[in-house]
């Protein structure tokens, strides 16, 4: 699952997931028309890619990879180029690894959802996943942990530090900006005497200067906090391709479906399946919301919309565990070796010796780990 931590700065929710279909398409579907009365399709399964295989009730002519229509046209299951590439049903490329995702129609059933799941994002994680195991050998549930704790490293990690340092900036900042506010205010009032003004036109161009003011010291300092969004619009998107792509793997019908199917361990021995035991979703949502109150220790006099924000996604964290039940053990894996990697992101952060080397100005404990402990013990267990 995302970090819910940088959730609860961005409030940005996760969609769920829905069914994936795998099934293939005829030479109608191929040209964007509806099949032609009395006519039927069937896909049958094979070890490198699905074929379409239409029937009519009428006397029809069928070849072993298309079909003879009464006009004469020759409706294939997939298109073969010259350079050897095999087209729609599967991509094949020179280190063998497929491209997974079946090609959807624009009127097909999918709608949205197979566009996205057969988008170029999902595809470049579908292929990183399976490199990453064809490269290191380790069974699939392992490459899967790897692969996480790779992408969270390099990808999130200096993100969430960025973040971090813009958080410090703009903290910083507050109490420049309190002294900007008193002095603009005493000046508006003086101004308003002179002119005039009504309180609530005194009220409008106090607001208006306070931004522009704000405005110019945020520039100064190179803080805007729009730019700790930063860390969100990434690690969304990515969490998402990388779930779609480890469905699609999944629910592929090919050689790579087997090796997932037996690349699980201990309870999970099979990735294609939803964990009958449950303790991927259960230990799922415990981990976030670990990570939801370790978060709200640290605000000690909370607004009326912080604890309504972190009150929506303890909900949420909850309602992730149903779900994790109803997808393929590999995706439940990826959402909870994320959530752990990422829990234990946030807590190297909180160190002293990351304040320092980062060149926080913001006043933080010497010992926080002993804090947050002694917090939730006092919060929890007193």
């Amino acid at each position: 699952m995302v970090t819910v931590g940088g959730s609860l700065r961005s409030v940005v929710l996760q969609p769920r997931l829905l069914q994936l279909s795998a099934q293939g398409f005829c030479f109608t579907a191929l040209n964007g028309k509806s099949p032609l009365p009395g006519h039927t399709c069937s896909v049958p399964q094979s070890t490198g890619f699905t074929s379409a295989r239409c029937r009519r009730n009428m006397s029809v002519v069928s070849n072993m990879s298309g079909i003879w229509t009464p006009s004469g046209v020759w409706a294939a299951s997939g298109v073969l180029k010259p350079s050897g590439v095999w087209t729609p049903s599967g991509l094949w490329t020179p280190s063998g690894v497929r491209r997974f995702s079946g090609v959807a129609g624009d009127d097909g059933a999918g709608g949205w959802y197979s566009a996205l799941s057969d988008s170029p994002p999902v595809h470049l994680c579908e292929h990183f996943l399976v490199s990453a195991q064809q490269l290191s050998g380790l069974p699939w549930w392992l490459s899967i942990a790897a692969a996480t704790l790779s992408v969270r490293t390099l990808v999130t990690l200096p993100l969430a530090v960025y973040q971090m340092v813009i958080i410090a900036k703009v903290e910083a900042l507050q109490v420049e900006i309190s002294e900007l506010a008193k002095r603009l205010r005493y000046e508006v009032s003086v101004r308003a005497r002179e002119r005039g003004w009504t309180e609530k036109q005194s009220r409008f161009q106090f607001k208006k200067n306070l931004r522009r003011l704000v405005s110019e010291l945020y520039v100064r300092d190179n803080c805007h906090p729009v730019k700790a969004s930063l860390l969100v619009w990434v690690q969304i998107p990515l969490w998402i391709s990388l779930s779609l792509a480890l469905r699609n793997l999944s629910l592929d019908q090919s050689g790579l479906q087997s090796g997932l199917a037996a690349g699980g361990a201990l309870w999970f021995s099979d990735l294609t399946l939803p964990d009958p035991t449950w303790i991927l979703p259960v230990c799922l949502g415990l981990t976030n919301l670990l990570i939801v109150e370790v978060f709200s220790l640290q605000r000690l006099e909370a607004t009326r919309f912080q604890k309504y924000v972190t009150n929506v996604i303890r909900a949420f964290s909850v309602l992730m565990i149903p779900i994790a039940a109803t997808v393929p053990s590999s995706m439940s894996l990826y959402w909870c070796v994320s959530s752990l990697v990422g829990f234990s992101h946030n807590l190297i952060l909180r160190s002293p010796s990351v304040h320092r080397l980062l060149k926080l100005k913001t006043a933080r404990s010497e010992t926080p780990y002993s804090d947050l402990l002694s917090a939730f013990i006092k919060k929890y267990f007193r």
